[in-house]
């Protein structure tokens, strides 16, 4: 089996890299010139790489032909939400127009490739307590042009796998976090402050965005498992929810990530991390998705954090002169 990986440098690509390996499936993956390779060089001896920018159509068609893949999994996008408002028009065009190059390319070709498109909890947005939990069928209000963009991306797989009889399937995994979190992410930014602080690199303060809002969370590794799951077990054209179905308030991951370090830290709110509108509760029901495919949680919350936490600790260095 030959699988493509588009985004395969970043966070959920690379686990699920070292997913498929593990299965002796031949990996490629798709990056662009700027891409940083951090979270990939153990596998870079094992992975086909091509350099493609997703919204230039002729470099995406290039890459199909040759690869000519059995599997997809599309996760290349501009996923983090505050740099959406900073930059939407980059945001659109990275995440929609990326997608419809993709799929056109797959279209154009003839090819019977099987294609994961990776969806949010985003798209959801405005949700009423009486809606919870979240599922399937739920309205989506999106809240960022993040979610705007994700809802494209799920509505366009809707009508390509339609339209053209595309085995295309849709995940929409709430949040989700573990080792080679990016550091703009707050599960990921509270353990490198952690660390920082540890390695006497950062005065003994964290720095927050809103610590109310509430998340339902997932270990990545539990849903990359679920997303080779959907692509071989799920319906095309059908979507799924990965989720805990708990929702944990951002404060509280603080709270586990403060009982395991013995500094004590102050915590101060960053009027920076704020957003213009913020999704104020998440909880999903994935219930559709463990029935289609038997799928389960299988690493708790608190496991999860505790490993974020040491990779973040791995990477950083103690000072050679203590902060004052």
């Amino acid at each position: 089996m030959r699988v493509l990986i588009t985004g395969v440098t970043g966070f959920v690509g690379s686990h699920l890299a070292e997913f498929l390996l593990e299965k002796e499936i031949e990996v490629y993956g798709t990056q662009r010139w700027r891409s940083k390779m951090d979270n990939i060089d153990h596998l870079k001896n094992r992975i086909k790489m091509y350099e493609c920018d997703l919204r230039d159509a002729t470099s995406v068609r290039q890459v199909l032909s040759e690869v000519r893949p059995d599997r997809i999994f599309h996760l290349a996008a501009q996923s983090f939400v505050p740099m959406s408002w900073k930059a939407p028009s980059e945001t659109m065009g990275t995440n929609t127009i990326g997608q419809i190059n993709l799929l056109e390319a797959i279209r154009e070709l003839g090819l019977n490739t099987r294609v994961q498109i990776a969806g949010s909890s985003e798209e959801y947005g405005l949700v009423y307590p009486e809606e919870l939990p979240i599922v399937e069928t739920n309205p989506l209000r999106p809240l960022s042009p993040y979610a705007v963009s994700k809802v494209a991306q799920d509505l366009l797989g809707f009508q390509y796998a339609r339209s053209y009889k595309m085995h295309i399937v849709r995940t929409r995994a709430f949040n989700h976090t573990g080792p080679r979190r990016g550091e703009v992410f707050a599960t990921s930014s509270f353990a490198k402050q952690i660390a920082l602080i540890e390695a006497e690199l950062q005065e003994p303060v964290i720095y927050t965005g809103d610590l109310s809002t509430r998340r339902d969370f997932t270990d990545v590794r539990d849903v990359i498992r679920g997303y080779w799951m959907a692509l071989e077990e799920g319906d095309p054209g059908e979507v799924y929810n990965l989720c805990s179905g708990r929702d944990v308030a951002i404060r509280d991951v603080l709270e586990i990530y403060l009982e395991h370090t013995d500094r004590r830290i102050t915590v101060k709110v960053d009027p920076q991390r704020l957003r213009p509108s913020d999704v104020l509760l998440l909880r999903g029901d994935c219930s559709k998705f463990r029935k289609k495919v038997g799928w389960q949680i299988t690493i708790p919350l608190e496991k999860t954090l505790e490993d974020l936490l040491n990779y973040w600790r791995n990477k950083i260095k103690p000072a050679a002169v203590p902060v004052a």
